[in-house]
């Protein structure tokens, strides 16, 4: 082969891998732009939004319905890794859509100290919208006084006495029933079960069960691990806490400036103390009143006895909100070892959740529109331990 044949050669794998290059580089920027701008992927870690969002579900999440945000930070795409203390100012790309209550959204994960674009990534569902009032009663949510009843696929603990102790349900059909969970009491004919409403609703028509109710935890162990601490609340028994919204002006109190300094400081970037019982300084100037920049939201998730939500640590400020959960688009079962091929490419529901309620009605016969009281004998029982997980 001559000289010439050698260099032809050569030059022509150079330019099969300078084209390889290049293609591999256009990939990389597609990529990029498409899961910065128009869709991202995230998958689930733990139970806190079972039943309608499993661990181990492969998640669509939108953009494009609130509108893309651009980049807060400087550092490598798709990572943690930052410059740290280079920062931009927050902007949102018009979107399609407004945030609604019962949307499933993934947000940064407010109470992190990185920039807001490297904090971890939480998904749960929009409860309270922006200028709400929002209360927890005996385990119901009410939104400025109205209940809000627990929807469809989410689930709780609820108190079962049965007539015998020896009855019970055989675990492939409790699945089928939407039970996922029985735990044992000190009671040998009362267990306690982690089930939806229609879960609860079926188990109810057994004939030897005689009552089912919801759990209702009553203990002063929660009191410093709520948002804000100290008032006493517990998961089932919290607030009533008004979620701030753009534009909205408050009068600064004693009672309030918990639960509103956080958002003011950490969330709206002001310096902020309390001067007396009713003035404040803000940037320095005395004030007894404060405008808020942005619209916040409470998030709670679907399981909601095994969630680290906003009762926890407070509300989601837009500008932390990244998208919207649209579709299932895989799913594995990491106990059976095999994909769960019924979720796979299955929207999300969101809105449509809360319109289907007709089931806890029933269970509560029309007085509290979702829970029945408990009874005196329920609240004296110990609280359930159990693992509270954020869902990533």
């Amino acid at each position: 082969m001559s000289t010439d044949d050698s260099s032809r050669d050569a030059d022509a794998r150079k330019s099969e891998l300078r084209q390889w290059g290049e293609s591999l580089v256009v990939a990389v920027v597609i990529v990029l732009i498409v899961r910065s701008l128009l869709f991202d992927l995230f998958r689930i870690p733990t139970p806190s939004m079972e039943e309608n969002l499993l661990v181990g579900d492969y998640l669509v999440v939108s953009k494009l319905h609130y509108g893309p945000r651009t980049p807060v930070s400087l550092g490598i795409p798709l990572t943690s890794i930052h410059l740290p203390g280079v920062t931009f100012p927050y902007h949102r790309l018009p979107g399609f859509s407004k945030v609604q209550r019962g949307d499933p959204i993934v947000f940064n994960y407010p109470p992190d100290d990185e920039p807001i674009d490297r904090k971890v990534h939480y998904v749960k569902r929009v409860i309270g919208m922006p200028g709400d009032t929002l209360s927890v009663r005996d385990k119901l949510v009410h939104i400025d006084g109205d209940p809000l009843p627990l929807g469809r696929g989410m689930q709780q603990y609820w108190t079962v006495t049965k007539s015998d102790a020896r009855y019970q349900i055989p675990r492939r059909r409790m699945e089928e029933m939407g039970i996922s969970e029985v735990r044992r009491t000190n009671r040998a004919e009362t267990v306690r079960v982690l089930a939806t409403p229609e879960g609860a609703k079926q188990m109810r028509q057994r004939s030897w069960v005689r009552s089912i109710e919801p759990y209702v935890l009553n203990s002063d162990e929660y009191n410093d691990l709520m948002y804000p601490s100290g008032r006493g609340y517990t998961p089932d028994n919290y607030g009533p806490v008004h979620i701030p919204a753009k534009g909205t002006t408050v009068k600064l109190t004693d009672r309030n400036w918990a639960l509103y300094r956080p958002v003011i400081v950490r969330y709206e970037g002001h310096d902020a103390r309390q001067m007396t019982d009713s003035t404040f300084a803000i940037d320095g100037a005395r004030t007894s009143t404060y405008t808020f920049q942005q619209d916040y939201f409470f998030a709670m998730g679907d399981n909601r006895d095994n969630s680290q939500d906003s009762r926890f640590w407070g509300f989601v400020p837009m500008d932390h909100v990244v998208g919207k959960a649209v579709l299932t688009y895989f799913s594995w079962d990491h106990e059976a070892w095999l994909p769960r091929f019924g979720r796979i490419l299955r929207p999300i529901a969101d809105a449509g959740v809360f319109r289907e309620q007709p089931v806890m009605n029933e269970l509560s016969g029309g007085q509290t529109a979702g829970v029945p009281l408990p009874d005196s004998s329920s609240r004296a029982r110990p609280p359930v331990v159990t693992d509270r997980f954020p869902a990533r």
